[in-house]
């Protein structure tokens, strides 16, 4: 998000500030509350994929009111149906063969650093496997469909905790079980970042460039705490230190002064 922002500043629709950013705050905190006791359970992952069910009735039933306005506005020409799905299963065929690959590479450098598989996890696996969401939201951006771009990352990250975590807990014979790491540190920060982009994208309906910069910069933050995390005990419990009491209120802080301009401006 904060690289397409800094391409082209992205327009957030009134649906995604008023539907999708609350959606994807509370799976958030739910998925974290399930996730407290260092597991997700069978039952809790249904509950997951039930979600994801109603979720997408809500998505379908939505874009099919919103397409039956635009087609009888714009009087558009329908697109080639089966061509159309062949892109979608060639490419779903292609990320689920790249994805095998992508799993056995990591651990193997995950051995070979010696760090745990959390951290190759939570870098090298979650950068590579976000690789489609960055460009598509990239294309959409150039292209100027900026709304699909930011409407591309809040729906990936909903499938994610609901899909992705949901089947996965659901399939698995003892669910899935969550590193103390991931639970002290790391899922706080998702509910975090998803918490932030309600003021980001409340004010003036729009992602400028200076807050696609500072999405990356914690992105950059996080990834630095990151690599102290797996070779500097004792500098990391610093940085975590400095994280909480001096970049989260500092954050806070940023985001209050933007929502009051806006407030201000729109009087």
């Amino acid at each position: 998000l904060g690289v397409s922002a800094l391409v082209s500043p992205l327009v957030v629709t009134r649906q995604l500030i008023r539907m999708e950013v609350p959606i994807l705050i509370v799976v958030s905190l739910a998925s974290l509350a399930m996730a407290w006791d260092g597991n997700v359970s069978r039952l809790e992952g249904l509950v997951l994929v039930l979600g994801l069910v109603a979720y997408t009735g809500f998505a379908i039933r939505q874009g099919r009111k919103e397409g039956n306005s635009q087609g009888a506005q714009e009087g558009a020409a329908p697109p080639n149906k089966l061509l159309q799905a062949a892109y979608i299963v060639a490419g779903l065929a292609l990320l689920v063969l790249g994805a095998q690959w992508f799993v056995e590479g990591a651990e193997q450098i995950a051995r070979w650093l010696g760090v745990s598989e959390l951290i190759i996890a939570l870098t090298i696996v979650a950068g590579g496997t976000s690789l489609p969401e960055l460009a598509t939201s990239l294309v959409a951006s150039l292209r100027g469909e900026r709304d699909i771009a930011v409407g591309n990352v809040i729906g990936s990250n909903i499938f994610n905790l609901l899909g992705v975590l949901g089947v996965t807990a659901l399939v698995a014979p003892h669910g899935v079980t969550v590193a103390p790491d991931a639970l002290d540190f790391d899922l706080p920060v998702m509910v975090a970042v998803a918490v932030i982009c309600l003021p980001v994208f409340f004010t003036g309906s729009l992602i400028s460039r200076w807050e696609g910069a500072l999405f990356v910069a914690f992105y950059a933050g996080y990834l630095v705490y990151l690599a102290l995390r797996a070779t500097q005990p004792q500098l990391h419990l610093l940085y975590h230190a400095f994280v909480i009491w001096g970049v989260l209120p500092g954050t806070v802080f940023i985001l209050a002064v933007s929502v009051w301009r806006h407030f201000q401006n729109s009087r």
